[in-house]
């Protein structure tokens, strides 16, 4: 997969697949009271909206933050100016850089890639592009990650304030989601596709070579890997502003399709028939074509699993 690593002060890229190192100088001597914290924001086409979200983030943990705060955009396939607005924050703010993908990945895909960045902070977190969660909400997250190993928002908790709620479509298919993936594998988490979320590092480098799904299905896929493992997801109301141009809303059918034919290939892979469905893979790519939608990523090993 082809990739650019962006140079932006502060950041020069290494060897290897994928690999980013920040250039910092410890404040030898000097405790720091709160963990590193690394942030990811996949970007699509997001020029128009993106900067004030970056700035946002930015000033906020500048002024709040009291441990090292990093925050890497990962692009993919942007055919707009996202870089170039983001290499113009980031000449303001050296905690922020880019990953650039040429060719488009998928939201899960550009997260997968950036979570191999994990070595860079104690935490890892990620947030869509638009603004939707405010940094007080990702900070919420990390004041309680004391209690788990992953702390996600949710929408659908007693307790979270929704500035600006989704439309009745959208609910009605978040919904249908919900109890697809309940009944699939009965996790009794409310809102896996709040895209506020804050993990352990430690927890993203166990789970890391299970992360298949490129499409917005990889949240499920992440919670699976999870708790399969072992690890604890703790689950808490947020505050979230549903945004007018949502990519998902535009393509709310296409995607919908999309995410019930992951969250089942998800199912099938912890399934005893799953390697006897091998001679169908030519047709879930077809299907994935047809749909637009990013093939799930290949295993270690190279297989589909």
């Amino acid at each position: 997969m082809d990739h650019q690593t962006v140079k932006i002060p502060g950041v020069r890229p290494g060897p290897g697949n994928l690999s980013l190192a920040f250039s910092s100088i410890p404040a030898v001597g000097l405790p720091v009271p709160e963990p590193s914290l690394l942030l990811l924001i996949p970007a699509y086409n997001e020029a128009e909206r993106i900067e004030p979200v970056l700035r946002e983030y930015a000033l906020y943990f500048q002024s709040h933050y009291h441990g090292r705060f990093q925050m890497v955009v990962v692009l993919n396939g942007c055919r707009d100016n996202t870089l170039e607005v983001v290499q113009r924050v980031a000449s303001d703010f050296p905690s922020i850089s880019a990953l650039e993908f040429k060719e488009p990945i998928g939201k899960g895909g550009a997260l997968i890639q950036g979570l191999k960045l994990s070595s860079l902070g104690d935490l890892i977190g990620y947030v869509d592009a638009d603004g939707a969660s405010p940094p007080t909400a990702l900070h919420a997250l990390v004041r309680r990650m004391n209690e788990a190993d992953c702390v996600i928002g949710s929408r659908w908790i007693p307790g979270a304030v929704l500035h600006q709620a989704q439309t009745r479509l959208r609910r009605f298919t978040s919904r249908c989601f919900h109890l697809w993936v309940e009944a699939l594998f009965w996790m009794h988490i409310l809102d896996t596709q709040c895209p506020c979320k804050v993990l352990r590092r430690e927890a993203v480098e166990k789970i890391h070579p299970t992360l298949r799904i490129a499409d917005l299905s990889f949240d499920v896929n992440l919670i699976v890997s999870l708790k399969r493992a072992g690890f604890r997801v703790l689950e808490v109301p947020t505050e979230w502003t549903d945004k007018v141009g949502s990519k998902v809303t535009s393509s709310l059918f296409r995607s919908s399709l999309t995410m019930a034919l992951s969250v089942l290939r998800i199912r099938l892979i912890y399934s005893p028939v799953y390697k006897l469905l091998r001679p169908l893979r030519p047709i879930e790519a077809w299907i994935y074509k047809k749909l637009r939608a990013p093939l799930p990523l290949p295993g270690p090993d190279g297989s589909s699993k």
